[in-house]
């Protein structure tokens, strides 16, 4: 793959536009979790020592275009790049509109790129006024690298110059050895709430992986393509055909699905219901299947401690609730504690890291969700696309 790196070019003097992900959780005016703006710094911090003149963007939550909604302001990042950086930081908004000047040692905090029109739809106009600002793009936003928008894509086509910075790189290098050279047994962990969210990804991997492990509502779904009720629980019935063909095809590769053996149920979800452990052939019709049992866990542990690779995306219960936790703690400290390379990624997945404290322990953590999953498919993403165009 060839793309320009960040860290191979004379930055002296240089206008730098930085599109990072600073993406993080706020709550009334506070980071929650700083992991993204931290992942993001040794890029900024690359440029700056360089003597670049450095602008850094990110989308931050859902805002509607062409709106200023405080709630999504980066304001609280700045705040937090300003007690990390030793540095100026300052904050400009309008800054596809209004002129605005930098200078070398300096960061310019470029307002939420997505309050400006056009930006999602990848406004030729705006890329090119985007572009207009820099010397050199420095795509260093891997979690929106499946994206095709103005700061993610358009920018590059018209700068002078493209290149990956040092997050984008790391995650791309961890991608690569877990997903396309990978060291054997691999196997592939993947929760969440819906078959149909992960169908792809789900049918790709049982191309690729010695086993398959799944959890949360997506197991729910494969219980009931094994024969098995699943009583109240989150399914999806007209996906039961497909997993039962992704059951059929790890099977024809001599690859396998751990058996589901016990399952921990409630009645309700709820932070004081009650949680009782049942036989997968014991469930009842008002049960809800909350985790995974201590037989079936003891299964997974077998299939992590066995492996050279390790791909994780998603919880194998509602973590969130401590009596339906102990599946995803018991999955997740096996994990940390394996030899094998690991990697994670997703929100969740993250949360449930941060949660049992085992970061450390872990080989790589991707910052990014919907373009971890779309590489892992096999698909192109269009930020390695026109990076490699740019070459």
């Amino acid at each position: 793959m060839n793309i320009k790196k960040l860290v191979d070019l004379n930055l002296k003097d240089k206008r730098v536009f930085i599109r990072s992900d600073l993406n993080v959780p706020i709550q009334d005016g506070k980071i929650t979790s700083p992991k993204r703006i931290l992942a993001s710094i040794p890029s900024i911090t690359f440029a700056l020592q360089k003597g670049a003149s450095v602008m850094v963007t990110s989308h931050l939550g859902r805002p509607e275009e062409g709106k200023f909604n405080e709630s999504d302001s980066l304001k609280p990042v700045v705040e937090f790049l300003k007690n990390h950086l030793d540095y100026p930081v300052r904050l400009v908004s309008d800054w596809a509109i209004t002129p605005f000047d930098t200078a070398p040692g300096q960061l310019v905090v470029l307002e939420n790129c997505r309050f400006n029109i056009g930006e999602k739809r990848n406004d030729e106009v705006l890329a090119k006024k985007y572009a207009s600002l820099a010397d050199i793009f420095v795509m260093d936003a891997f979690g929106t690298a499946h994206r095709k928008e103005a700061s993610t894509y358009g920018i590059a086509e018209h700068v002078d110059i493209a290149c990956a910075g040092i997050l984008f790189l790391a995650e791309l290098e961890a991608l690569e050895k877990a997903l396309l050279n990978p060291s054997r047994p691999m196997i592939a962990i993947v929760g969440g709430s819906k078959v149909s969210s992960k169908l792809s990804i789900l049918d790709t991997l049982s191309d690729k992986v010695d086993q398959l492990i799944v959890g949360g509502g997506i197991a729910n779904t494969f219980i009931k393509a094994m024969g098995f009720e699943v009583g109240s629980s989150l399914f999806e019935e007209e996906l039961v055909p497909a997993a039962k063909k992704i059951i059929d095809k790890l099977s024809r590769r001599g690859a396998s699905l751990p058996i589901i053996s016990d399952v921990v149920c409630g009645k309700k979800l709820d932070a004081n219901e009650r949680a009782t452990t049942k036989n997968i052939k014991d469930i009842s019709k008002d049960d809800m299947i909350f985790d995974l049992g201590k037989d079936s866990v003891d299964e997974i542990v077998k299939c992590i401690h066995n492996a050279k690779t390790i791909i994780w995306n998603g919880p194998i219960g509602v973590f969130e609730f401590d009596q339906f936790a102990k599946g995803t703690e018991t999955m997740t400290r096996a994990i940390a504690d394996s030899p094998a390379f690991s990697l994670a990624g997703g929100g969740d997945t993250i949360a449930a890291i941060e949660k049992f404290k085992v970061a450390k322990d872990i080989s790589y953590i991707s910052t990014a969700g919907g373009a971890f999953l779309e590489f892992a498919e096999g698909k192109k993403l269009p930020a390695i696309e026109i990076l490699e165009r740019r070459f």
